[in-house]
């Protein structure tokens, strides 16, 4: 959320670009810690995104995609990095590579997955602060067992 407005336009753009790398990071802690109030103050209420799914179309969509996927792991921890961020006005894009470690210590076959990929970000600027307006998940690369993240499916 923003403080003070400056008039200074590098100035506010170092503040945008701050403030979206905290959603960016925001979403990971959301996740991990299953904290749904966190994560309304990451997407719009009408968020779309793709995270290796069809179009999930609300936040409600995405945030229960996101449980699906994680909500019977004994553990996640999703981390970001190498971030590149565009601020045009009340918009911005970004891109920011993911890291992400998943446990489930009952899987058959092993406990561990991990996932490696970028998201990439269309944020608008709101009054409560920048929040996505569509995030999509590209994959690039996974490691261990994917029934970890499957439910044994």
């Amino acid at each position: 959320m923003s403080s003070q407005p400056t008039t200074d336009p590098q100035v506010r753009e170092l503040l945008d670009q701050m403030e979206i790398r905290t959603v960016i990071s925001r979403y990971c802690w959301a996740l991990d810690k299953n904290d749904r109030e966190l994560f309304g103050k990451v997407f719009l209420a009408d968020a779309t995104a793709h995270l290796g799914s069809p179009l999930l179309e609300g936040i409600d969509a995405i945030w229960a995609r996101i449980r699906d996927a994680l909500g019977h792991l004994d553990g996640s921890q999703h981390i970001t990095g190498s971030q590149e961020i565009n601020v045009t006005g009340d918009t911005a894009t970004s891109r920011a590579y993911l890291f992400a470690q998943h446990i489930r210590k009952a899987a058959k076959n092993g406990p561990h997955y991990v996932v490696a990929g970028e998201y990439l970000d269309q944020l608008v600027r709101t009054p409560d602060g920048w929040r996505i307006k569509y995030r999509i998940l590209n994959t690039l690369w996974t490691e261990g067992n994917r029934e970890v993240a499957t439910g044994d499916k």
